[in-house]
């Protein structure tokens, strides 16, 4: 059998939550098959990159520009909701997140062509992935696939080296600073807290930045906000090991990698109540509603105001990404290959 994947984003060490997810689930079919021979398939702007990566012995690289494309693989899989205009024998595509379509979260001019490339793949593949009920939920209801054609396979964990050490009054936020993260309503709720503690900020900018920007400036909290910026898995493993909380109030998320993460990590975790982040944290976080600004305030200073509900969270957290692994993901994606005849 011969497997072909999309494998643009999973290049690089400055990884997205689909570049991870890529370069985990290539990684863990291709340890679990080494019978089948995997296709790692690039986009003409990655493609020459492609090759300062190593592959596994039974994996090959292709470009992947139409119409060069390996139209002889049994199966092709799509990682990141979008698929090659040619006809593959069988196909599959994973749909990580649909905020695109459910918010102002982008430009129109976005919004329009990952609509297009959406609906195109929904109604093109054999076979749907989804990394959360909630996802599979905006797939069938936004793009009108019916449920039996949509399965669930959820995110593994990333391994970061973390190093246990002293915690510190440290507030950590994980991800692109962008109005689908509510960093607004997160500083506001910040402010509420003595000035022993630190909140800060790990993410590059993104769509929205400016007017979080100029509220973080104004801030009466401003002075103890630290913008870190994209950071390198070895610094965020360095600041997962110094935060003593993890906030991640998002209005809308396919996943969440973050919250499971800084659960691995020993982090007490608030989240929103709201996407995929209740399923993802289970009852191993403190939730709250994402849009009550003085909910999230009260939760914030709940959690930072008692080391026992703080212990408390992480040791479920402990036990909840124990039901989270790449492993996982990568047997039950083959096994949703496999169903496919």
């Amino acid at each position: 059998m011969t497997v072909a994947l999309d494998a643009t984003y999973s290049l690089g060490d400055d990884l997205s939550g689909v570049g991870v997810y890529s370069r985990e689930l290539m990684a863990g079919l291709a340890r679990a098959h080494p019978e089948t021979r995997f296709l790692y398939c690039y986009r003409p702007h990655r493609f020459l990159r492609s090759w300062r990566e190593c592959l596994p012995p039974n994996a090959r690289r292709r470009l992947l520009a139409e119409p060069v494309v390996p139209r002889w693989a049994d199966l092709f899989h799509g990682l990141n909701q979008r698929l090659p205009a040619t006809r593959f024998r069988r196909t599959v595509v994973t749909f990580h997140d649909l905020f695109v379509l459910t918010g102002e979260y982008s430009t129109a001019e976005f919004r329009e062509r990952f609509a297009a490339q959406a609906r195109e793949a929904a109604a093109r593949a054999g076979l749907i992935l989804t990394v959360s009920e909630f996802t599979k939920s905006q797939v069938t209801g936004l793009l009108g696939v019916e449920p039996g054609r949509v399965r669930v396979v959820h995110h593994g964990i990333r391994q970061l080296p973390i190093t246990p050490g002293p915690r510190e009054r440290v507030i950590l936020h994980v991800g692109a600073i962008q109005k689908r993260k509510n960093i607004a309503r997160l500083v506001q709720a910040f402010e509420c807290l003595d000035h022993s503690w630190k909140l800060v900020l790990a993410g590059s900018q993104g769509y929205g930045a400016a007017a979080i920007l100029e509220r973080i400036r104004t801030s009466s909290a401003a002075g103890r906000i630290v913008l870190a910026g994209y950071v390198t898995a070895q610094e965020l493993a360095l600041w997962y090991a110094r935060a003593s909380i993890l906030a991640f109030p998002s209005l809308d998320e396919g996943f969440g990698m973050p919250i499971l993460e800084a659960m691995a990590a020993g982090v007490a975790v608030l989240a929103g109540n709201r996407s995929a982040l209740p399923e993802v944290a289970g009852d191993a976080a403190l939730l709250v509603n994402s849009e009550d600004g003085e909910a999230l305030r009260e939760a914030l200073c709940q959690l930072a105001g008692s080391e026992d509900l703080r212990t408390r969270f992480i040791e479920r957290g402990y036990a909840r990404v124990r039901l989270f692994s790449w492993e996982k993901a990568a047997r039950e994606t083959w096994e949703a290959y496999q169903s496919l005849g």
